[in-house]
């Protein structure tokens, strides 16, 4: 009996089992179902996008050569132009020539205000002549839309369309540009930033201020040496003027000082008199003494002793203390 409760009891534990086993596959299965139409459609959608771009591309290509060829039309257009301008301007020129040699055989030196044109900016240029180069100007750089009149309302929705796409890739390009010029400046004050950097370090290796270097013009020449203890205090058209002749001036100035000194010092030195004693000189045995001389040995002469007051005042001094001593005893 306890053998079957426990065969019963397995067998309603592996039915739960499969039964809970059977419901996750078929979770797992809608949801593998599910990822699996999902991918499906992103890959219709990735075909999809990947024809419209080689579309796009096309159009774009076929844009690019329509917008050639019409370049290539203007230039040829506008080389045209100038050969006519040129040519009008060339007839000019030959017609005022033509003019002024007429006035100079006439002798009329009057001109006439609608002839010439103010201010002489176009050089001789009449009036009509400035109205027709304006038009011209006016017609290549704004050209206007011929034939529109015959147009219906599908041809002026394709044109307005057009122009909507020309005016959303010019603003692209304007953004493109300006972002362009943003990295550009930025790039440059980065490098200016490293060459200031670049030349503080060599002026600081020269001995220098930091920005030395870095100013518009360069420091001033060094003219002094930099392992002197003292600088120099001369200016710098002192410095000047020794290249230009002022040393010799300087050079004589000082041998000049220098000469005044050691005269002076010779004067003011003192002169060596010879004693009583020293005997007679050479060559003057028997002359008498001269007057400088019998100056000189009354010079030399001792002094005569004075007194002595202060050994009388020792012995007085002494005599009092005895008798002192002797009153004592």
């Amino acid at each position: 009996m306890f053998k079957m409760k426990r065969e019963r009891v397995r067998t309603k534990e592996m039915d739960e089992l499969d039964e809970t086993l059977n419901v996750y596959i078929d979770e797992w299965r809608g949801r593998r179902q599910k990822e699996l139409d999902e991918l499906s459609k992103l890959k219709e959608k990735q075909a999809k996008r990947r024809v419209l771009r080689a579309e796009e591309e096309k159009k774009l290509l076929i844009q690019k050569k329509e917008e050639e060829e019409r370049k290539k039309k203007e230039e040829e257009e506008q080389k045209k132009i100038e050969a006519e301008e040129k040519k009008k301007k060339v007839e000019a020129e030959e017609k005022i020539k033509l003019e002024k040699a007429e006035r100079a055989k006439s002798k009329k030196t009057e001109v006439k205000k609608s002839q010439v044109v103010r201010g002489g900016i176009d050089h001789g240029k009449t009036k009509d002549q400035i109205v027709e180069e304006k038009k011209v100007t006016l017609e290549v750089r704004c050209p206007g839309l011929t034939g529109t009149e015959d147009w219906g309302q599908a041809q002026i929705i394709d044109k307005i369309n057009d122009l909507w796409k020309q005016i959303g890739k010019r603003e692209t390009e304007k953004y493109d540009l300006e972002m362009r010029d943003k990295e550009q400046t930025q790039e440059l004050t980065e490098l200016r930033e490293r060459r200031k950097g670049q030349l503080q370090s060599k002026a600081l290796k020269r001995g220098l201020d930091a920005d030395a270097l870095c100013h518009k013009h360069p420091p001033k020449i060094q003219t002094a040496s930099k392992f002197e203890r003292r600088p120099d205090s001369k200016t710098y058209d002192d410095k000047k003027n020794l290249f230009e002749g002022g040393w010799e001036v300087i050079h004589t100035d000082e041998m000049e000082r220098e000469y005044q000194e050691k005269l002076g010092e010779w004067r003011n030195r003192t002169k060596n008199k010879l004693p009583k004693w020293f005997g007679e000189r050479p060559g003057r045995k028997g002359e008498p003494p001269s007057e400088g001389e019998e100056e000189e040995e009354e010079e030399l002469v001792p002094p005569e002793p004075e007194p002595e007051e202060e050994e009388e005042e020792e012995e007085e001094e002494e005599e009092e203390e005895e008798d002192e001593e002797e009153e004592e005893e």
